[in-house]
């Protein structure tokens, strides 16, 4: 496949994509409280828009541990504005980054065209919203505390029986894989040597799935903490250059403009006939 087939077209994956996050939250890891106004988070997305992203995510709930639930309506009511002032701001794909089904629902006959959820989407029923709207979605594998103990083969060993699941959860629920993207997960259960190995063997992973795009998150996360210590932008591009030249086809970040010089960069690699 060569496209990622979202609401109301396909996104061509013949070059690296880049998903620019948009925290609306007062508690997210990074950037709690920057962009939690319809004004700043329509700024924000003004910004990224103009500094190439393809993609914007737009997460209304924080999922760093320790941070606060919310019920799908207090999500719905702090994502709304800032998801109204985002449209009216730039024209791009929008994603909505929830594990509510109910929310996910509401975005989307808002005009959202891609659903991001973390919570792995084996019990929740999302698959089946994304089928009902003809929407984008992300599986993203996830896990417990307890599996950050694992080592790194155990943690790819997760992710591709993760990913061998997801074929049949696309298709039980009615959702085209054409319509579907994996997510191995940075950070979500799992040690920063699990993290690693997860980028460094991406192309074997994604081989389990029949999904049409592999999606990397490692922005900011803890495996680039612990290797780079405060140089986050470096080491976030770095471990993103590795995973596109890994076979990601969309890298999620909150640095864009850096992350979309390493995606130009990659793109210009793999156009050369001789490697």
């Amino acid at each position: 496949m060569n496209g990622w087939c979202i609401r109301g077209g396909t996104l061509s994956l013949e070059r690296p994509l880049v998903m620019g996050i948009l925290n609306v939250t007062p508690d997210s890891f990074s950037d709690g409280g920057r962009y939690d106004t319809p004004e700043t988070a329509a700024a924000r997305a003004r910004v990224m828009a103009a500094e190439g992203a393809d993609i914007l995510d737009i997460g209304a709930q924080s999922t760093r541990p320790g941070a606060e639930y919310l019920s799908a309506e207090e999500e719905w009511a702090r994502l709304a504005p800032c998801l109204r002032a985002v449209q009216a701001a730039v024209d791009i794909p929008l994603s909505v980054d929830t594990f509510h089904p109910q929310v996910a629902a509401r975005a989307l006959e808002a005009g959202v065209h891609i659903i991001n959820d973390v919570s792995g989407s084996e019990q929740n029923g999302m698959a089946s919203v994304a089928a009902r709207y003809g929407a984008g979605m992300v599986f993203m594998r996830t896990g417990d505390p307890s599996q950050r103990t694992a080592t790194a083969e155990e943690t790819v060993a997760a992710a591709k029986t993760y990913f061998r699941r997801v074929t049949s959860l696309a298709l039980s629920a009615g959702l085209s894989l054409s319509s579907a993207c994996v997510d191995v997960g940075i950070g979500f259960g799992s040690s920063v040597e699990g993290d690693l190995a997860l980028i460094a063997r991406l192309d074997e992973i994604a081989a389990e799935s029949l999904a049409a795009a592999v999606l990397v998150g490692a922005s900011r996360k803890r495996v680039v903490r612990e290797i780079c210590g405060d140089d986050l932008l470096a080491g976030s591009v770095a471990l993103h250059t590795a995973a596109m030249l890994n076979g990601a086809h969309i890298v999620r970040a909150h640095d864009v403009a850096a992350t979309v010089a390493a995606a130009r960069a990659v793109n210009a690699l793999q156009k050369r006939e001789d490697i």
